[in-house]
């Protein structure tokens, strides 16, 4: 059907011959079922000929009424078919008429003229039907490609809400060390700033990164803030070997740090901890991200919501609702020892390479850096 339907002018053709080549084959069967004979081929070819030229006229008395309302085409259906029915009749008649001197066809030149009639209202149902089809179909992709673009745009703008203090701050701190002198550790800083924002840019907002690659550019981020906060900040990882290639949206975790540093190390003379840990359990990727902060104003586990504090949190929670839908989990909960724990849990997800390579044997990475 695919390549019957390749072109509007196409289509109507194909159908048009198919259709008419079947009410030609009826007439025939109805013709010897009562006995006619063969003298009744060639008013059933006359009259063959006749629809198929009459009902590509009406074509195109119909095309300007295609994107019509309703009430319009079933009036315009209405008069049209009557008319062109007693033409129809008035041909079929003469010509059986001429094919038939003894007077098997005995008929008034208008008498066919009610079955000409539906025939023709049934190739008009089937013409204003199909076109509607299309017309349905346009509008049907029409309203998934605009979908897809406003959730595009969605992912888009929760993914580059990236706090502009982050690149205010860094900049100040590499202006500071340039009139410091400190040429080298300001070059590094701008090495490790254009490296960011490089990954920032290159991966789409749709896409998923393995978690090793989002921890790269975690990596980054910390040591921007490293140089500013120097022995303040230090961050501890454990990660599971097997959840190290499990896939996530990319930065998802860029904002977690960043609202960490923000509650937990830069009020804090002495700085803080934070610490980021990964494993799968049950085909469920486990990503928990905590600090040594002073937590929050709540004693029990919480799902972020509307109200949480925090752009970046309430950025997160949007993301992953735009990604999986009902099939993760956020939380927020308060450590006993003091600090803020934020858990993610998602689908376990591999590409086709990393699924061959998985490990199984639950092996830790561990790591840690002042």
């Amino acid at each position: 059907m695919a390549s019957l339907v390749k072109s509007r002018e196409q289509t109507f053709w194909t159908f048009q011959c198919l259709g008419w080549a079947g009410y030609a084959c009826l007439r025939i069967f109805h013709g010897l079922t009562i006995d006619w004979g063969f003298n009744y081929f060639d008013t059933t070819a006359v009259a063959t000929a006749t629809g198929f030229i009459l009902s590509t006229v009406l074509r195109y008395a119909y095309r300007p009424l295609r994107k019509r309302s309703l009430p319009v085409v079933v009036v315009a259906v209405v008069f049209f078919c009557p008319v062109f029915a007693m033409i129809f009749s008035a041909i079929e008649v003469t010509a059986g008429t001429l094919y038939d001197p003894g007077g098997l066809l005995n008929l008034g030149l208008f008498e066919n003229a009610m079955f000409d009639a539906f025939v023709l209202l049934a190739w008009s149902a089937l013409y204003f039907g199909f076109n509607y089809y299309e017309q349905l179909q346009t509008q049907r992709e029409a309203t998934l490609k605009a979908s897809a673009m406003a959730h595009e745009a969605q992912l888009q703008m929760l993914r580059y809400q990236l706090n502009p203090h982050f690149l205010f701050n860094t900049l100040n701190a590499i202006s500071t060390l340039v009139l410091s002198k400190e040429a080298r550790l300001a070059d590094r800083m701008l090495s490790k700033l254009a490296a960011f924002l490089r990954y920032t840019l290159v991966n789409q907002p749709d896409q998923h990164v393995t978690l090793e690659q989002e921890l790269y550019a975690v990596g980054l981020y910390l040591e921007i803030e490293k140089v500013r906060f120097e022995d303040r900040l230090t961050t501890i990882l454990h990660i599971e070997d097997r959840a190290l290639q499990a896939l996530i949206p990319s930065l998802l975790l860029q904002p977690l740090i960043e609202n960490a540093i923000k509650y937990a190390v830069a009020p804090r003379e002495e700085g803080g901890t934070i610490t980021i840990a990964a494993r799968v359990e049950n085909d469920r990727l486990i990503i928990c991200l905590s600090d040594d902060g002073p937590g929050l104003g709540f004693s029990t586990p919480q799902v972020t919501g509307a109200d949480s504090s925090g752009v970046g949190l309430r950025n997160i929670r949007a993301r992953l609702t735009e990604v999986y839908g009902n099939r993760h989990g956020f939380y927020l909960s308060n450590l006993s020892e003091g600090g803020l724990a934020v858990e993610i849990i998602i689908p376990c997800e591999y590409t086709t390479a990393a699924k061959r390579e998985e490990k199984v044997d639950g092996r830790i990475y561990s790591g840690s850096s002042g």
